[in-house]
């Protein structure tokens, strides 16, 4: 197995894009182009990051990783807080890899735990095709998805891999139905759709929403984080019509950052 370290070098290179910042229901605030640039130093033993942004540069050194980042094999990962707290800002970088290509998504929450941004980050490598997919569609998700479930632990315990099943489909009314089973469970859920937000309001106190984005991407997260209540921060990326990857980011009722989990899936039958 790779060191996380190791897997972080995998993230090395110039990365050109943008950054799209959207509000809480997914109406674009505003969209600046990038280049976040990640070099080895010394034998690779230290990381120099530089983000370029408009007329800003911003320069980063680390030679070791924080206690709120995990990599998976492919070079993913995950940054954020490790713990919710009453009154504190709170939120989360989800960042999947495919190729030539990366897709971030930072989901932050305001001081009342309600969600309040979503930044969207879409990046190729210098010197390669940037490939823009059209922003994701409801029809782009529905029939079923066999998928690989990998989960890592911030405290390094081993990793646990699954098979999942994923069934989207819409009912006579319009609303989504979703049947996720992994594990030797079933837990089926319905939501209502309104043009790119899909919400599963079924429990009034613990709205998820997925919000539909640019490039085959989608953001899902309470509306809003609160102590002694579990819940995720989760991107999903369509990376081809039948290939999918999602990353999920899992807290406890005690608001602890509890485990990490990468999902690729395909679709093996259409709606």
């Amino acid at each position: 197995m790779s060191s996380q370290w190791e897997r972080l070098l995998l993230n090395l290179g110039e990365w050109q894009g943008s950054f799209t910042r959207f509000s809480a229901q997914g109406q674009l605030l505003n969209d600046i182009p990038t280049v976040v640039s990640l070099a080895g130093l010394n034998n690779n033993q230290t990381v120099r990051q530089i983000i370029r942004q408009e007329n800003t540069e911003k320069i980063l050194e680390y030679s070791s990783l924080a206690r709120s980042v995990l990599f998976f094999e492919n070079g993913a990962f995950s940054q954020g807080s490790i713990q919710l707290a009453p009154f504190s800002e709170f939120g989360a970088e989800l960042g999947l890899i495919h190729e030539n290509r990366r897709l971030r998504l930072v989901q932050l929450f305001d001081k009342n735990g309600q969600l309040d941004q979503i930044t969207l980050i879409r990046e190729h490598l210098a010197g390669t095709p940037a490939k823009d997919h059209p922003p994701l569609q409801i029809d782009d998700l529905l029939g079923e998805w066999q998928g690989e479930a990998t989960t890592i632990y911030p405290d390094w315990r081993s990793p646990d891999t699954i098979s999942t099943n994923l069934k989207l489909q819409l009912d006579e009314n319009g609303r989504l139905i979703q049947t996720l089973n992994f594990a030797g469970r079933a837990i089926t859920s319905t939501a209502t759709i309104k043009g790119s937000i899909i919400l599963f309001d079924q429990d009034p106190e613990k709205q998820v929403q997925v919000l539909l984005l640019p490039n085959g991407a989608s953001a899902t997260s309470l509306l809003k984080v609160q102590v002694r209540q579990s819940f995720i921060l989760e991107v999903g990326w369509l990376i081809q019509p039948n290939l999918r990857q999602r990353m999920v980011r899992r807290y406890s009722d005690k608001g602890e950052w509890v485990s990490l989990t990468l999902v690729t899936e395909q679709r093996v039958k259409t709606h």
